[in-house]
């Protein structure tokens, strides 16, 4: 990957001289840089043999430069063609991948996705502060999933009601049970629970008075 970020190298009577100078020159902060010490400062004997710190100073990459960088590498090595739309906040970072056979980087319910999305959290979020959420999609696969669940939990309920026994779903992941939650907490004699360990862990739909 191509490193297109702004590098400069200074001198200083110390380092941390050297440091803040590269700092001001790059108009950025000190928790914005990554630091090289090309050489520590020696004194010398009366002045004589005395050499000046040296540093090459980098600025870190911004979180969607380094999850561009990322996702560009791993999708070019499955040979599928993608653009990419960005969406920062100060502590969330939201990614639309579209294009061709975008499919395979879903997997079976979205499975591939998140563990994608794992993945870039932790590129982006490695040494870095304050941490920033990524939230990554595909072809808008999690606005369609949410509407999916919304109505299969909706469709449920009434089950729940008709038969007055618990609605037991298939394991999800932890974002999915809470849409499930989030869908049915203004549902009236209605409770939802979550048991099982992940990945196993599944939601319960039950009439509150058969809990």
């Amino acid at each position: 990957m191509e490193d297109i970020r702004d590098s400069i190298e200074r001198s200083g009577k110390t380092v941390d001289e050297a440091v803040a100078d590269a700092v001001r020159q790059l108009g950025t902060t000190r928790e914005n840089v990554d630091v090289e010490v090309l050489q520590e400062a020696k004194s010398g004997i009366l002045g004589i043999g005395s050499k000046p710190a040296k540093v090459r100073v980098t600025v870190k990459p911004s979180p969607e430069h380094a999850a561009r960088e990322f996702l560009e590498e791993v999708i070019k090595s499955i040979g599928i063609d993608a653009t990419f739309e960005f969406k920062h906040s100060e502590k969330q970072l939201n990614i639309m991948i579209n294009g061709k056979d975008i499919g395979i980087l879903i997997g079976k319910r979205g499975q591939t996705l998140d563990s994608l999305q794992y993945l870039v959290n932790l590129v982006i979020n490695k040494g870095t502060a304050p941490y920033v959420n990524v939230i990554l999609d595909a072809e808008n696969y999690r606005r369609k999933r949410k509407e999916t669940l919304e109505s299969l939990a909706h469709n449920l309920v009434k089950k729940a009601r008709a038969t007055r026994k618990k609605v037991v779903l298939e394991p999800m992941t932890s974002y999915e049970r809470r849409i499930i939650h989030a869908a049915l907490q203004s549902e009236r004699g209605i409770d939802t629970y979550s048991e099982g360990d992940d990945p196993y862990r599944y939601v319960v739909i039950s009439p509150k008075s058969d809990r």
